[in-house]
């Protein structure tokens, strides 16, 4: 954090006015967040808290919450805002939080906080601060400043303890390989992703650029995966970014939108998408429509981006060359992580100081550095007839056409592949599924063709405990919840056993 400080220290000196936080409610330069952040580490520091939580939405006040907290030795744990009730008390007792920052206007936080207001931080947004008792102290791994909680697949999140240094590193690692300098970032995802929070903030600010803070709703999201996509597309008009950061399915909504006639901003250079494989077929399209989209991969445990793909540095079908500050090895086909690994999991002392992370991903090396995945080791399916089969890499194909937003594979057991599927708009005819399901067995071998499709009535979201928070299938859950549809997608077999 001591790097990002110089660099604005740098820039006032400079009396650069380029402003480093940007929102519809104004523009902030060095020297008006240097003065905010001092301004903050006065109050941080009087208030006696050591680990605070901060839930809001996007804005220049949780940018300067986030680092002046660092600056000041506390903790930081971000809460995305839509966390249940459950998840976010889960959260807050799991970390022994002490102190929570929230926006005046959120319901939420006087039921969570439950101690002495102290009331309204002098940053943009409305944010107030309020202490919270702790019975007990909770430990922590040496040298945590950030704890990152990942929904997994499972119900309750799981406490990721991160350093300063280790989330710095990534910074400067994709600050290298995207050579974005000077670059306004639009932030579409969540702050308290760790994705943007490291690539869509810290890493702008130490390219000498521009963060552009927008709340959820400006720019078309809603919850953890709902989308206003004339809103979105408006939101990148308006504000013309160099860079963002996009989930898959934001990609591809991008993508059906510019073969549908929206003109992208002539001012993008750098589209990075992670957080679910994509299909090659995807990139080079968006590519072909002006979208400069680039792959990468990272997990939270490596404090993020492990690989990326970038000019001159790009190999579509990958998702990018290994980052210069980490190194990555199979094992039995798995990627094995080392060089950055998080400081351990928060109530999980036993296993605090790993050496290497075991990322639960299929993949491998190429000779020259870049790393293809093909998909979850727990989620892979065998065949009845004795063949392995990623159900990411079928998904992949299936969302590739444009035609489908959700596709979600299954057939462990079974002699093929049945996908449940949801398409891009509600009035897509079957006939046009079934065309973009035979592109997609096309490109696939005989044993990974989906052989049978159900069209689900309503998009997975829609129905509660479907998805993961950011986005990702609960596989067993939509097993159990379509039981009788994919049942149907088998006639000729026994039922499953009740």
């Amino acid at each position: 954090m001591i790097r990002l400080l110089n660099v604005l220290r740098q820039r006032a000196a400079e009396a650069d006015a380029t402003p480093v936080l940007a929102c519809a409610g104004g523009e902030f330069s060095a020297q008006q967040l240097l003065e905010k952040l001092d301004a903050l580490l006065v109050e941080l520091r009087a208030s006696g808290i050591r680990r605070l939580a901060l839930r809001a939405d996007n804005g220049p006040g949780w940018a300067m919450l986030d680092i002046a907290a660092q600056l000041a030795g506390l903790v930081v744990v971000p809460i995305p805002t839509f966390f249940s009730a459950e998840q976010t008390q889960w959260v807050l007792d799991q970390a022994g939080i002490d102190g929570v920052c929230a926006s005046r206007s959120d319901a939420w936080f006087p039921g969570m906080a439950g101690g002495d207001s102290l009331g309204e931080l002098g940053v943009p947004d409305e944010l107030v601060l309020a202490r919270r008792p702790v019975p007990e102290p909770v430990e922590l791994p040496r040298g945590t400043s950030k704890i990152t909680f990942t929904s997994g697949s499972t119900g309750q999140p799981k406490g990721v303890c991160l350093s300063t240094s280790q989330c710095m590193a990534v910074a400067e690692s994709l600050l290298a390989r995207s050579g974005l300098r000077g670059a306004r970032h639009l932030a579409i995802l969540p702050l308290a992703t760790l994705l943007e929070n490291i690539a869509g903030l810290y890493m702008p600010i130490l390219a000498g650029g521009t963060v552009i803070l927008p709340g959820a709703r400006e720019v078309g999201l809603a919850g953890s995966g709902g989308l206003d996509v004339p809103r979105m597309l408006s939101a990148i008009d308006h504000w013309q970014p160099n860079s963002a950061i996009l989930v898959p399915e934001i990609l591809r909504v991008l993508v059906a939108a510019t073969g549908a006639g929206w003109t992208p901003p002539g001012s993008l250079r750098f589209l990075a998408v992670g957080g679910a494989r994509v299909s090659p077929e995807i990139v080079l399209r968006a590519r072909e429509l002006g979208l400069p989209v680039y792959e990468g991969y990272g997990l939270s445990e490596c404090a993020s981006v492990v690989s990326l793909n970038a000019p001159g540095v790009d190999r579509p079908g990958t998702s990018g060359r290994i980052l210069p500050h980490v190194s990555v090895r199979e094992v039995d086909g798995e990627l094995r992580i080392s060089g950055n690994a998080f400081l351990g999991y928060l109530g999980d002392r036993a296993g605090w100081s790993p050496a290497e992370i075991a990322s639960g991903d299929l993949g491998r090396v190429t000779e020259d550095g870049f790393l293809v995945i093909e998909g979850r080791r727990k989620n892979l399916l065998i065949t009845s007839f004795g063949r392995n089969v990623s159900p990411e890499w079928v998904e992949s194909e299936l969302l590739a056409g444009g035609v489908l937003r959700q596709a979600v594979v299954f057939g462990d057991g079974r002699p093929g592949c049945c996908a449940l599927v949801y398409p891009l708009h509600q009035t897509t005819a079957d006939e046009a599924i079934d065309g973009a399901i035979e592109a997609a067995n096309a490109r696939l071998p005989d044993y990974a063709r989906v052989r049978g499709w159900h069209r689900l009535p309503r998009p997975l979201e829609s129905t509660p405990g479907l998805l993961t928070a950011n986005g990702r299938p609960r596989r067993e859950a939509i097993a159990r919840y379509h039981r009788e549809d994919i049942e149907s997608l088998y006639p000729h077999e026994e039922s499953l056993p009740q």
